[in-house]
């Protein structure tokens, strides 16, 4: 099933880009930016796919960590693109892209079969009810994932909102084999965790394999 136009994976939030910030974008964007058609990062290595990379903090050393795999960072928040691509920069990485857009386009514009991993870490869990069918993880999302991965590949996804564990369950199972796993060593416990452990709230990480007909 394909993705509407209308659907989007976030909410626009407002926010405030200083000036330095501004300055690396303009001059960074060159260097490690990606527009559609999305297809031109796909080559020889292993392709990731972050949905929602913040201030960038973990996919620098994601990617630092991981040399010899390719990294799609999909962003929509100014601040946190900037803030990226000089992290990006400062640490010398060359196997890093980003991509400006909403993630349901730049899942539409790969083609299938492409991506080793899709990671969303700690995705707006929108926890009013009335606000539920914002969620990014909904039927049509596990949909277009399944077909964008390769076989072996996974979908990799952790919050700390019980919640939305159990939604993301509920969702993803119909369509992909689940399962609770450690943190993974590559996946680093960012500023934003480290918050959520002190207020009492533990990450899960889910490992959602797609089940082959």
């Amino acid at each position: 099933m394909e993705v509407g136009e209308e659907l989007h994976s976030y909410q626009v939030r407002r926010g405030r880009t200083s000036p330095a910030l501004n300055q690396a974008r303009d001059r960074l964007w060159s260097r490690f930016g990606v527009q559609a058609p999305y297809t031109q990062v796909v080559g020889q290595r292993p392709l990731v796919l972050e949905i929602g990379s913040g201030m960038g903090e973990a996919t620098a050393l994601m990617a630092a960590a991981e040399p010899d795999v390719d990294l799609l960072a999909v962003e929509v928040h100014p601040p946190g693109i900037a803030a990226l691509l000089r992290r990006l920069e400062l640490a010398g990485l060359g196997n890093v892209r980003v991509a400006d857009a909403d993630a349901f386009e730049v899942l539409r514009g790969l083609p299938e079969g492409c991506l080793r991993e899709v990671r969303l870490f700690f995705p707006d869990p929108w926890p009013k009810a009335r606000h539920a069918k914002r969620r990014l993880v909904r039927p049509v999302f596990a949909e277009l994932v399944a077909t964008r991965l390769t076989r072996g590949g996974h979908l990799h996804l952790a919050t700390d909102v019980p919640a939305y564990v159990e939604h993301a369950r509920s969702v993803l199972e119909p369509r992909f084999t689940v399962e609770v796993v450690d943190r993974p060593d590559r996946r680093p416990v960012t500023g934003f965790e480290r918050r959520g452990l002190a207020a009492g709230r533990a990450a899960v990480d889910l490992r959602a394999t797609p089940r082959r007909t």
